[in-house]
């Protein structure tokens, strides 16, 4: 039988975000979480699949959870599971459901493993109980995306021309996702390459950067501003991952679909 001691120097407490899961084998489950101290990690849930299991309750997705964690040879075991915060809401609502899956996949594909980041995860738990709320669910994902893309080293520059380093005027500038930021109109105009920013919705994105989230939650948008403003923001997320997220493409379904409904019905 394993020492005591040496069975507790195994074990470790962590705050975690469920970022995802994958089945494995017939009763185990992998989870992809985040933790405020150890950054991504990947953990086996023994038995979590059987009707019996204490632990699957406090593993789904978006849970905010207390974990006790077993060191083991290739992949650490949860051993312990308490939930902090449920977001149940979450799994509830399907566009919300939706809008959490993507920044879940947000954090997880612009994060390595063992790499911690607490203000990415107050970040992420603070976003996740926005939605778990009853606020406007693209204004709150909006705020984590430029949040997030500053605090992994993306931040786009929107307040100094990225060529000639002029302070940007409030009036039609350019965007170029190669050089990562605003152009002025004399080196952004004309050029096949960039994307136009309104007036308004450049000030949008500046305000989002800037102010912090009491300061953004009142903001009333209209909704073409605010569906140009996405649309950028994923141009622009996707130029720097080079590759199209699932949950995009899941939302986009969704809403098309949602769209379609009233229609459906009047006919």
């Amino acid at each position: 039988m394993e020492p005591e001691i040496t069975r507790r120097q195994r074990l470790y407490r962590i705050s975690a975000i469920v970022l995802k899961r994958h089945d494995q084998g017939e009763a185990d489950r992998l989870l992809t979480v985040f933790t405020r101290d150890r950054g991504k990690l990947t953990l086996l849930a023994k038995g979590v699949r059987k009707p019996a299991s204490r632990k699957a309750g406090h593993i789904e997705p978006f849970t905010h959870v207390d974990l006790l964690v077993a060191k083991g040879k290739s992949l650490d075991l949860v051993t312990q599971a308490e939930t902090i915060h449920a977001h149940r809401r979450l799994r509830e609502d399907l566009v919300r459901s939706s809008w959490a899956y993507y920044v879940a996949e947000l954090a997880d594909v612009f994060t390595q493993d063992d790499d911690p980041n607490d203000l990415l995860f107050d970040l992420l738990l603070e976003t996740l109980g926005r939605l778990d709320g009853d606020g406007e669910p693209a204004l709150a994902v909006r705020y984590y995306e430029l949040h997030l893309l500053a605090l992994t080293g993306y931040q786009p520059q929107l307040f100094r021309c990225v060529q000639c380093n002029e302070l940007l005027k409030p009036e039609v500038n350019f965007l170029s996702l190669e050089r990562g930021g605003a152009l002025c109109p004399q080196h952004g105009a004309n050029r096949p390459e960039t994307i136009a920013l309104s007036v308004n919705v450049f000030k949008v994105l500046r305000f989002l950067q800037t102010r912090a989230w009491a300061e953004v939650a009142p903001l009333q948008i209209s909704p073409g501003t605010m569906g140009q403003v996405e649309a950028l923001l994923k141009r622009y997320v996707v130029y720097h991952l080079e590759h199209t997220l699932r949950s995009v493409a899941f939302l986009d379904r969704l809403r098309q679909g949602l769209a379609q409904m009233p229609m459906a019905n009047g006919e």
